[in-house]
């Protein structure tokens, strides 16, 4: 069953716009972070680690993206993810350190709204 889903999943990525690909991500790493939230106890379990450890490294990918100076996306565009950016990883490092249920809250909403932006829905 697991290879069934491996296969749709290379299918579908190979499938489907950057946007979709990109705003899939996102709605992924919401999902990891909300579950979570959905659990939270205050406690630093491998679960939560794993959310913002995937959450982060998604976000360098696109800070990354973002900062490029061959992205064609507009100025400002670039600039208002790069700040997301920016946000998320401080929020990441305090997170690391001190857990806080409405961070984690604000992570899985910044990740929907930029998802929906990219799906045309926001």
């Amino acid at each position: 069953m697991q290879g069934a889903a491996q296969a749709y999943s290379k299918v579908a990525t190979q499938t489907c716009s950057p946007r979709e690909l990109e705003a899939d991500l996102l709605l992924r790493a919401a999902a990891q972070l909300q579950a979570v939230v959905d659990k939270w106890d205050g406690k630093k379990t491998e679960a939560y680690y794993n959310a913002l450890t995937y959450n982060r490294k998604l976000w360098v990918i696109l800070f990354s993206a973002v900062t490029s100076s061959e992205n064609p996306l507009p100025r400002e565009t670039r600039q208002n993810v790069a700040n997301l950016g920016i946000f998320i990883f401080a929020e990441t490092i305090e997170l690391t350190g001190t857990p806080d249920r409405e961070k984690f809250v604000s992570l899985v909403n910044i990740n929907r709204q930029v998802a929906a932006g990219l799906l045309g829905n926001g």
